[in-house]
Formats: structure tokens, C-alpha cells, sequence
């Protein structure tokens, strides 16, 4: 167990550094400022999807949950989105209108932590099966 918490680990924050500095630079190159901190929104993503890997992990070890693992799963994601609406509501919802380069940039993080998040927790479902 301790392997996979050092994987969760490490992906998280390999993605987080590497991907928000990256996607960052890209921005910076191409004169894009953007209404919001993009490095908020990609720490908001990589601390909450380790939680969640971490916790599901977790999760799978005690028997009366296990049946219960992929529901779990469901609801920190509905969890997560809510949570992401609160903290973010100001710098996003606030504005009048987004440019279609500042809606991609809110969903490039969102897509990458989510498909590692459902890789990460197929392999836990499949794991304890």
C-alpha cells in the first residue's frame, strides 16, 4: 500500500509541476493573461485527486466498503466539482464572458486530473476484484 500512495504521490505532483508550468508557458508565450490563477486551479486538482486516490485506496482494505468502492468514487467526484464551484466562483463565474482560450485552459487541468484519477482507481477496483 505504501508503493501506491508513492505513486499517487509522485504522478500528482509530477502533473501539477510539470503540466501547470507548462500550460503557463504556453500561455506567456502567447501574450494570454487570464482572469484567474492557473496554478490555484491546478493545485485544487492535484491535492483533491490525491485525496481521493489516496482515500480509495484506503477504502479498498476494509471489506464492508468494497462492494460499495465504485459509488464512493462517484460521489467525491461530485464532491470535487462542487468544491471547485465554491472556491472558484469569484474569479470564474463573476466574469461576464470567458474567451474560448481562458474555457480551455480551465478544462486542460480538468481533463488531465480526471483521466489519471479513473486510471488510477480502475486499477484499485480491479486490484481488489
Amino acid at each position: 500500500m505504501n508503493k501506491d500512495l508513492f505513486t499517487y504521490i509522485f504522478t500528482f505532483v509530477v502533473l501539477f509541476f510539470g503540466g501547470g508550468y507548462t500550460h503557463q508557458l504556453l500561455l506567456e508565450k502567447q501574450a494570454i493573461i487570464l482572469p484567474f490563477s492557473l496554478e490555484k486551479i491546478y493545485l485544487f486538482h492535484a491535492s483533491f485527486s490525491l485525496i481521493i486516490c489516496a482515500n480509495l485506496r484506503v477504502i479498498c482494505t476494509v471489506d464492508k466498503l468494497l462492494p460499495q468502492v465504485g459509488f464512493i468514487y462517484l460521489t467525491t467526484l461530485l464532491i470535487k466539482l462542487i468544491l471547485f464551484g465554491i472556491f472558484f466562483y469569484n474569479p470564474i463565474f463573476t466574469i461576464e464572458k470567458l474567451s474560448l482560450s481562458e474555457k480551455i485552459s480551465l478544462l486542460i487541468p480538468v481533463f488531465i486530473f480526471l483521466l489519471t484519477e479513473a486510471v488510477f482507481a480502475v486499477k484499485i477496483l480491479n486490484k481488489n476484484n
